[in-house]
């Protein structure tokens, strides 16, 4: 049996649901050191109203675990998510597959799941979301039931059932008609019916001898059935056996899930309710016999019922009626099943069955019948093909290494010499074309001048070389020969910057040695960025009672700076005016890197400032 492996169980039942192959062979393989998680039904159908029950009790499951997921034992955990119950409508699978695998992937990084092994009972595009995004060692679908025919809704699952088909490396049915289907899209399809817990069952038979106390009182003989009380009952044969058998206690250990009014009156047929695994041989072992009363119907012939071995572990006869497991099975074990093709013969036999207890020898029959089909056995021989698939996949790869090998070095290099081509066409593009300034063209602002009140210089501070020192003679030179040149009789040096000396201070002091009257200089050494700065002259100008500016900056400054004056001064008298020959902007025969890294400063800056909604 496997062990050692990481599984993810993928169920079409919940976990205290019925008991059931899904919880026997997750508990199995989790108590050989297996890590399994299940993860409850997301569901085939939209709820109904007698669904609210499950519903209530999925979401006290997820209120009691860690964002839904819960430990059960040593191993073994359980996840109850809550998803929207549309499961055929693509964005509630959208939004589902968002909150699970918000969980999912955390708890699995948490807990080390690596590789996991996939053992789906449940063929939604769900399941195929989380299989594609798992990438799992090995994919088993085990087909349990024919979706198709269960009802109208589930039928639209079948797209997506024939894609996990097509997928999984292993598919495992449990019936003739399953296997026959499986196999129209996979080559790996492998006959397992359910098996029995033999073990629990034998404990029964071996000398735990207990009556429970809600068929102690019933009539004897009984002719008992366990399982869920659905709509596959023929419950039309139930109640002509049930009449024409009046000495016969009909008694049914189940939930009822669907409607048994047409049996109601009827003083010799009970409904016990749901019980556990464990006490289930304790109400098989009071039966005198044991009953398949199913219909006959296209979903019915592809079941396999499970509970046809747990009868025969306790040494039960069987009726069933005419479903094609059962005949099935009836051929490979000696016809040991009383098979009816009617209510007529389904009554007579329970007539035979009651008049005649069974022989010490076909008791023995039965149980040696039961024990060929244990979950021990079965999960066994599961657990030996997918170890051969594990094996087959690192023969392989062993087999294949210098291929792989190849072909990653292959890929390799030709990555890199698309990527050291890539590097050579950017170098040229950028450093040995006109291509950065086109890019730059969009930022640059230059408006036509006229006389104003105010020329403002805005520092450069590091500015877009991104070193001390660099830019701010050319805005200071170009403000000079601006005042010179009767565009202005005032100067606003702007600059909080500081290094050595304050940067407004030394462009003050290079204007006075150039002949600009200090009186008509003025300096603010608040602002630090180009928003302040732009606030600071709104309140420098209404101050003064000025109404025109002249701005001053380096060329690809503007337009960030043109966006901030149009939300913050207003008006038609702002001018822009850019530095008409940057050192740092110069055009040579190649590019400087400190060039691009400026322009693409400024796409930045206008970005985020956007963000901010500055402009």
């Amino acid at each position: 049996m496997l062990k050692n492996e990481d599984i993810i169980c993928i169920s079409s039942i919940d976990w205290d649901f019925i008991w059931q192959g899904h919880q026997e062979i997750m508990t199995r393989l989790a108590r050989n050191g297996n890590r399994v998680l299940f993860i409850e039904n997301t569901g085939v159908r939209m709820p109904r109203i007698r669904d609210l029950g499950r519903i209530k009790k999925r979401f006290l499951n997820w209120k009691n675990g860690v964002h839904g997921i819960r430990k059960v034992e040593e191993g073994l955990y359980v996840y109850s998510p809550l998803v929207l119950p549309f499961p055929y409508f693509r964005p509630a699978r959208f939004i589902n597959k968002k909150i699970m695998f918000s969980v999912l992937f955390r708890w699995l990084k948490a807990v080390g799941f690596r590789e996991p092994v996939v053992w789906t009972f449940l063929p939604t595009g769900l399941t195929l979301d989380l299989v594609d995004e798992l990438e799992p060692k090995v994919l088993v679908y085990y087909c349990i039931d024919s979706f198709r025919s269960s009802s109208k809704e589930a039928a639209k699952i079948e797209k997506t059932e024939i894609q996990v088909l097509k997928k999984a490396d292993l598919v495992f049915v449990t019936s003739t008609a399953l296997f026959n289907y499986c196999s129209e899209y996979s080559k790996n399809v492998y006959y397992f019916p359910f098996g029995v817990n033999i073990d629990n069952f034998v404990k029964c038979r071996s000398g735990r001898k207990s009556v429970p106390q809600d068929i102690e009182g019933i009539k004897k003989p009984i002719a008992g059935y366990i399982g869920g009380v659905h709509k596959w009952i023929d419950f039309d044969l139930i109640r002509s056996s049930a009449q024409e058998n009046k000495d016969v206690s009909f008694v049914f250990c189940g939930p009822l899930q669907t409607d048994v009014s047409m049996l109601d009156g009827m003083k010799n047929v009970h409904f016990l309710g749901q019980k556990s695994a464990e006490q289930l041989p304790d109400y098989v072992d009071n039966f005198d016999l044991a009953l398949i009363p199913y219909v006959l119907a296209d979903y019915t012939n592809n079941v396999y019922p499970t509970k046809l071995n747990e009868y025969l572990s306790l040494g039960k006869r069987v009726i069933s009626t005419a479903l094609p497991e059962v005949i099935r099975f009836n051929k490979e074990n000696s016809d040991i099943v009383s098979i009816c093709r009617d209510k007529t013969e389904f009554s007579r036999k329970i007539k035979e069955a009651i008049s005649k207890k069974p022989t010490k020898e076909e008791c023995e029959k039965a149980v040696e019948t039961a024990k060929q089909n244990s979950w021990a056995i079965k999960i066994s021989k599961m657990s030996d093909l997918i170890e051969a698939v594990e094996d087959a996949r690192i023969v392989e790869k062993e087999k294949a290494w210098n291929k792989i090998f190849l072909r990653i070095y292959k890929g390799t290099r030709s990555k890199l010499v698309s990527a050291l081509l890539g590097i050579v066409v950017f170098y040229f593009l950028f450093f040995y074309t006109p291509f950065i300034w086109w890019v730059g063209k969009p930022l640059l602002v230059k408006s036509e001048i006229k006389r104003a009140d105010l020329i403002c210089v805005l520092g450069g501070g590091v500015g877009e070389s991104g070193k001390v020192g660099e830019g701010y003679e050319e805005r200071a030179q170009t403000a000079i020969d601006l005042y010179k040149n009767g565009f202005s009789h005032n100067i606003l040096y702007m600059s909080g910057f500081k290094y050595i000396m304050k940067e407004a201070e030394i462009m003050r002091a290079l204007s006075v040695f150039h002949g600009v009257e200090e009186s008509d200089i003025f300096i603010d050494e608040t602002a630090h960025n180009t928003y302040d700065m732009v606030k600071n002259l709104r309140d420098f100008m209404v101050q003064k009672r000025m109404k025109s500016v002249i701005i001053v900056t380096s060329p690809y400054h503007t337009k960030r700076l043109a966006l901030l004056s149009g939300k913050i001064l207003g008006g038609d008298d702002v001018y822009m005016y850019p530095i008409e020959n940057s050192e740092f902007y110069s055009r040579g025969d190649k590019v400087k890197l400190k060039q691009i890294k400026g322009i693409l400063h400024e796409y930045l800056a206008i970005l985020y400032y956007k963000y901010k909604r500055y402009f």
